[in-house]
């Protein structure tokens, strides 16, 4: 019944302070300073009992107030757009490696591709004191974090720039890995080729229709209308997309998928139709080497290491004006966009 009693009793969140572990032990509070930071000065009789009282009691250093005496919190936060995608997953591993490498612990959320929670989010982190920030924005205006910026948060944005202020940048080649995977597809004979991408507000959307045109336009090849689509990736909008371009008077013969997500939706979609449709896939997706679906890959894990990595350089003093780094793309051709057009 005691056990119980002291159960009911505890309250979740009132976490022991080094005064309950002075006043169980007996002793000062500068003495239970002196143990806990390894400070010398403590007889080995007192320290027994301190340390005693730190295991009854669960009490754990206060690191955090610690580092903030020094001005640094030793956190960073990284704003992602979505958990789910697994484009994000090694990325955000880099940013955690490269992190612990420099003692400091990585703090992540989602934006679920709202704006309105990226600020939220990047705000919430500022509040509670991390060092510095790395976005894959969401919106396209970061006005809102310039006092965080004149206030010593470091903030580097990855995958797409920031919007309306000048901010550090590691981005991947959308423009040219666009342009060279339309350009493999008209290689193999094509031309009539669909593009289904993302929204256009979005940079990385932008950027590898823009690719897809210039393709188009090099090849001196014409843009319909109706073989470009642009808007959420939501798999019924995306597979609506393809069936509209495979069926359209003029159908197209190939397709550009603006990213990973649209890829998954296009092969499902093109498993139906009769003949075979050339792919190439903006961003790799898992299995893509087994099931032969030819992509342009970008490499997140360097884009998130790439991105921590200047991040610190910021951390420990590097000036100089904003920087926008941008990496290259790989074409990894693995049979779908080697397919050649019907002969009709």
């Amino acid at each position: 019944m005691a056990d119980i009693a002291r159960r009911t009793d505890h309250r979740y969140g009132n976490r022991p302070t080094m005064k309950d572990v002075a006043a169980r032990a007996g002793v000062g509070l500068k003495t239970v300073s002196r143990v806990v930071n390894g400070e010398p000065g403590v007889t080995p009789d007192t320290e027994r009992r301190v340390h005693e009282a730190i295991e009854a009691l669960g009490f754990r250093r206060n690191d955090s107030a610690r580092v903030l005496r020094k001005g640094r919190t030793a956190t960073i936060g990284l704003v992602l757009e979505d958990l789910a995608d697994p484009f994000y997953g090694p990325l955000s591993r880099a940013v955690e490696e490269v992190a612990r490498a420099h003692g400091a612990l990585l703090i992540n959320g989602s934006s679920a591709e709202e704006p309105e929670r990226e600020q939220e989010l990047a705000l919430a982190l500022c509040a509670r004191r991390v060092d510095g920030l790395i976005v894959i924005p969401a919106g396209d205006d970061h006005r809102y974090l310039e006092p965080e910026i004149r206030a010593g948060v470091a903030t580097v944005f990855v995958d797409r720039p920031a919007g309306r202020i000048d901010a550090d940048a590691v981005l991947s080649d959308s423009f040219g890995g666009a342009r060279e995977g339309v350009a493999h597809l008209i290689a193999h004979g094509h031309r009539r080729i669909g593009f289904v991408g993302d929204r256009p507000r979005i940079h990385t959307g932008a950027e590898r229709l823009r690719g897809y045109r210039a393709a188009m336009e090099d090849a001196g090849l014409p843009v319909r209308e109706e073989w470009v689509s642009l808007g959420s990736t939501n798999p019924e909008r995306v597979s609506a997309a393809v069936r509209e371009m495979l069926t359209a008077p003029e159908p197209v013969t190939a397709l550009f998928a603006g990213n990973n997500r649209v890829t998954v939706t296009a092969v499902r979609t093109l498993a139906a139709h009769p003949s075979p449709v050339a792919l190439v896939g903006f961003d790799d997706i898992e299995l893509a080497d087994l099931l032969g679906i030819t992509v342009i890959a970008q490499d997140a894990a360097a884009l998130g290491r790439t991105a921590a990595e200047r991040l610190f350089r910021r951390l420990d003093g590097a000036g100089g004006a904003p920087e926008r780094v941008v990496l290259g793309t790989t074409l990894l051709a693995r049979g779908s966009g080697e397919i050649a057009p019907p002969t009709a």
